[in-house]
């Protein structure tokens, strides 16, 4: 499959690097030919310096074999205007990193008479990640599958759980819930388990369960399901926007500081139903007095890293809120995840799966289509929903009877408006969806679970 890349930033960077484990073949595009010799020193691809608006740079980068073609440069206009020419030029997929409030209205318009295959919103997304964190605040990390039907929820161990100790299948047959145990994380090890598997105090689990499922399982543990009834948000961005709608909607009550006069102006005409403060969110004393001490959620989202993780550490000492900072920057993330600050939201990272997504699906053979896919123990596997359109070798075959790969859960099984946790006597039948967690990368196909 060949793939064209216009805009080297921290987007095109990550697509590229995840991109060529995916047998592709990349050719990036960026006006700046610094960027393009310092990825392709990196990466596996091609580099094509010019830009991607331009008949002749798309000719040069092969536009007329080309797949998909992926524009995420900074301006929305010249993403939506690549997308426009490629599709005049040549015969590929076109995706377009778009992120104006105003286009986001405009989405079918855009798809239907300027053939934009897909767009995608990385603010958007992260504020959408942002709420169901908020909805859910025990757990660290929420993945949707089956249309909202089926969650991964990650949350870690605490000592207060009485769960030190215990192997998962105890754990399953004490508390009788229906959640199957996907993926533990511990200090120096990283495991899909089965059920000899034990869990200790500080230990971070990912389980999959349908939403109600999930709640009976962290009631009886002693863990809080309900939403949050208030947030403070710092910083009055795209996604600070996005998020203070979607919790507005929840009935959740919504207080942004911003310093930018202007914005807070239109915040304000904006999100009538919140409280905009106009003032600098990384004064201590504001916070105070705003009410950080007795906020049920507090979420940063400026456009520094370092103020986000310092204002979670400084949140963390003085209130008992359920945090969510946003950092951009990738290289340190394993550094930031041991600082233990909530929940930490990468917007390069969700914008990357959704598009990796649409990549594997568009390879896939007939029998099957990746539904949806999400990168998971920072990296280290892969959760992915599949569902089964034809015959093939894995249909009406009880899971007991499969070869199936090793490090490989067939993890939720949705058929007909219903969940399960699939046992070894189910089979797999033509219309069901079903989620496979695995450390085996690059599954296109559902035939792919099966050992060769």
């Amino acid at each position: 499959m060949q793939i064209i890349i216009v805009g080297c930033g921290k987007v095109g960077r990550t697509l590229a690097e995840q991109l060529q484990e995916e047998d592709t073949d990349i050719t990036l595009i960026d006006i700046n030919p610094d960027r393009i010799n310092e990825i392709t020193d990196e990466v596996d691809a091609m580099g094509v310096v010019g830009n991607g608006a331009s008949i002749n740079t798309l000719m040069e980068a092969r536009i007329e074999t080309a797949d998909i073609l992926i524009a995420v440069t900074v301006s929305d206009e010249m993403n939506l205007l690549c997308c426009l020419i490629a599709q005049k030029t040549g015969h590929c997929h076109t995706i377009a990193r778009v992120r104006n409030p105003i286009y986001s209205k405009e989405i079918g318009f855009i798809k239907e008479r300027l053939g934009v295959t897909m767009i995608i919103n990385p603010e958007l997304a992260a504020a959408q990640e942002i709420s169901k964190l908020l909805r859910f605040p025990s757990a660290i990390k929420i993945d949707t599958f089956a249309r909202g039907k089926v969650e991964l929820l990650k949350f870690k161990v605490m000592p207060e759980f009485e769960l030190d100790g215990k192997s998962i299948q105890q754990i399953t047959e004490h508390f009788r819930c229906d959640i199957l145990f996907c993926a533990i994380e511990g200090k120096d090890y990283t495991t899909i388990p089965g059920g000899t598997n034990v869990i200790r105090n500080g230990d971070v689990i990912s389980i999959l369960a349908t939403p109600q499922n999930a709640a009976a399982f962290f009631k009886k543990i002693g863990l809080k399901t309900h939403q949050v009834k208030n947030t403070v948000i710092v910083g009055g961005g795209t996604i600070s926007y996005y998020l203070a709608k979607a919790l507005l909607a929840m009935k959740i009550k919504v207080k942004v500081i911003e310093k930018d006069k202007n914005r807070c102006e239109f915040l304000s005409e904006e999100l009538t139903d919140a409280t905009i403060i106009n003032g600098d969110g990384t004064d201590r004393s504001l916070l105070l007095e705003e009410g950080l001490e007795s906020a049920e959620s507090f979420v940063t989202l400026t456009n520094m890293d370092e103020e986000n993780i310092f204002l979670s550490l400084f949140a963390k000492t003085i209130s008992n809120a359920k945090l969510v900072a946003k950092v951009n920057r990738l290289a340190y993330d394993d550094i930031i995840d041991s600082l233990d600050i909530g929940s930490v939201i990468y917007p390069k990272y969700i914008t990357a799966d959704y598009i990796l997504q649409y990549v594997r699906a568009t390879q896939n053979s007939i029998g099957s289509n990746v539904e949806t896919l999400y990168h998971i123990l920072d990296g280290k596997a892969e959760a992915l929903e599949f569902k089964i359109c034809d015959n093939s070798p894995i249909v009406g075959r009880t899971l007991s009877e499969l070869n199936l790969k090793k490090n490989l859960l067939v993890g939720c099984l949705y058929r007909d408006g219903s969940v399960r946790i699939p046992r070894g006597h189910d089979a797999l039948e033509i219309g069901d969806r079903v989620v496979i967690v695995t450390t085996n990368r690059g599954l296109r196909d559902i035939n792919d679970i099966l050992a060769k």
